[in-house]
């Protein structure tokens, strides 16, 4: 309609009831004009090319670059995966992608300063005692409402029993990766020391079994660590404890029998001092470094530089192709125990939107498209196609020219980015790995507290003293540095002064409210 027909409207009555019509009477023609001229770009999801704001729905959404927090190697090419990944993210909900990578060494530390500080962190990857410190210093926000209006597709990836699993006080804080969520112990080692010196792997039922091997090894081998830890600042151990208690969330009381929900003290429990009595023998016999306690070297780290030869290590299914492909070296997997899922196996990876986020809504919406993206998903886990990959069948491997070495991305952390269902194979898997990881999962040992996460704030004062406590004495026991019958009774009398003894009572009290709410509800 035109300004000139606006200008020769008829209007009777008196002057200023005139002026009045006149102008609502304009304002009304104007909002229309305004609404019919605007009514083919509310109906688009997205305006490409639009540098200033982008329409999703009726909402619009101004740029954004959304920060993604994660540990692991350097990779060489990160940038170039991150413009590839802001190219679809930029359609999708107007953002560019930063992934800022921390070594694993610093992490704890950087990360800590980090969600204290002012710095804005959108995205960070949290889990067991680190999600339940964050939780309680209100370092993470709530995500229920957000799941709702911004994480549709995470809702439908996940089971609600998984989701449940998430919440502390009856609220989801982080989101976990869709992986394995069940884990057995296992124990890798180098096929050909194993090959050269006609040693039975299949005999060892128990880590006891493992003296022999480690024994041989050590005699003939001066050059080779026997026994590596598993990660940087995980002792050699560590990875027993979460395949064989129940540890509910961070080890400070924890259910000793999968089928009952009594709290104790791991650390007073005597499979807990049978297990330091062994590394304990491991380590006086030479099979373990004696700087094993304070290194950051892994056992992945020693066996690709020829001087080690084995690791216990988390079990899963494809763990073993992995790990070949981690070290360029072949390897022989034991079995140790039946695989088991706890609550703590389903949150040990999340991601959670912390309170330094300045978009919390943009940043659900990108874990959105982490959780249901496949083309988003496969550049964060394998980088860009052609350059880094490329498909070979049902699976993928190196192009032409490259390989673990030469590779400008080569990170191998799908486990810990959204739904990694939707991810690749890579060609020394089995292509239907992830149906293995199904089968596993559903075949595992169901903890009977599986969904109980407790709430920390209570007793977050002797938290704090104990993990004083704890980082001064498990590592060193737990590496074997330390002998247990001296220092284990120390140990205890430092956690039980530090206020151990309540953080149990608090536990089981939690425990008990949520085990009566789930019997009164049916579950």
């Amino acid at each position: 309609m035109s300004s000139k027909r606006i200008a020769t409207i008829k209007i009777g009555g008196s002057a200023m009831r005139n002026r009045v019509n006149i102008m609502l009477l304009i304002m009304t023609l104007l909002s229309m004009i305004l609404a019919g001229c605007s009514k083919e770009s509310t109906k688009s999801t997205v305006v490409e090319g639009d540098k200033g704001t982008t329409i999703a729905g009726d909402e619009k959404l101004p740029p954004y670059e959304v920060k993604l927090v994660f540990y692991g190697p350097a990779q060489k090419d990160l940038e170039l995966v991150e413009k590839e990944m802001s190219q679809i993210t930029l359609k999708k909900i107007n953002a560019t992608v930063k992934l800022e990578r921390i070594e694993p060494a610093a992490w704890d530390q950087q990360t800590i300063l980090m969600l204290t500080g002012n710095e804005q962190v959108d995205l960070i990857v949290t889990g067991g005692t680190e999600f339940s410190r964050q939780v309680a210093q209100k370092q993470l926000l709530p995500l229920d409402d957000l799941l709702k209006s911004q994480g549709q597709d995470i809702l439908k990836a996940l089971q609600p029993e998984i989701l449940e699993a998430t919440k502390v006080d009856g609220k989801v804080y982080a989101i976990p990766s869709i992986r394995d969520f069940a884990s057995n112990t296992n124990v890798m080692m180098r096929k050909d020391l194993l090959d050269k010196y006609k040693l039975d792997a299949s005999k060892v039922k128990t880590l006891d079994d493992l003296d022999p091997i480690l024994e041989t090894i050590r005699k003939n081998e001066p050059t080779i660590t026997p026994l590596g830890k598993p990660g940087a600042s995980a002792p050699i151990v560590n990875r027993i404890l979460e395949s064989s208690w129940d540890i509910l969330g961070d080890n400070i009381g924890v259910l000793n029998s999968l089928d009952d929900l009594k709290v104790v003290n791991l650390f007073e429990t005597p499979e807990y001092a049978k297990l330091l009595k062994t590394v304990r023998r491991w380590y006086e016999a030479g099979y373990i470094s004696k700087d094993a306690a304070t290194s950051k070297e892994t056992a992945v780290d020693l066996i690709k530089a020829n001087v080690g030869f084995g690791v216990i290590q988390k079990g899963k299914p494809g763990a073993l192709a992995q790990t070949e492909t981690r070290t360029n070296t072949k390897l022989e997997l034991v079995n140790i125990g039946k695989q088991i899922t706890s609550t703590t196996n389903i949150t040990a990876i999340m991601l959670g939107i912390p309170a330094n986020s300045k978009d919390p809504k943009r940043a659900m919406m990108f874990l959105n498209l982490l959780n249901s993206d496949r083309d988003l998903i496969n550049l964060i886990d394998w980088g860009i196609e052609g350059k880094h990959y490329e498909k070979v069948g049902k699976s993928i491997d190196f192009p032409s020219g490259v390989n673990a070495t030469n590779s400008g991305y080569n990170m191998r952390q799908g486990w810990m980015f959204g739904n990694q269902l939707l991810s690749h194979t890579w060609i020394t898997d089995n292509p239907d790995l992830w149906i293995e990881m199904d089968q596993y999962n559903r075949e595992s040992k169901k903890s009977a507290a599986l969904g109980f996460s407790y709430n920390p704030s209570p007793v977050k004062t002797e938290l704090a003293a104990i993990t004083n406590v704890v980082r001064q004495y498990q590592s060193g026991l737990e590496n074997g540095a330390l002998d247990p019958e001296v220092n284990l009774p120390k140990f205890n009398a430092a956690l039980h002064a530090a206020g151990i003894d309540k953080v149990i009572a608090e536990k089981q009290k939690q425990l008990d409210e949520w085990s009566a709410k789930n019997k009164k509800s049916g579950r």
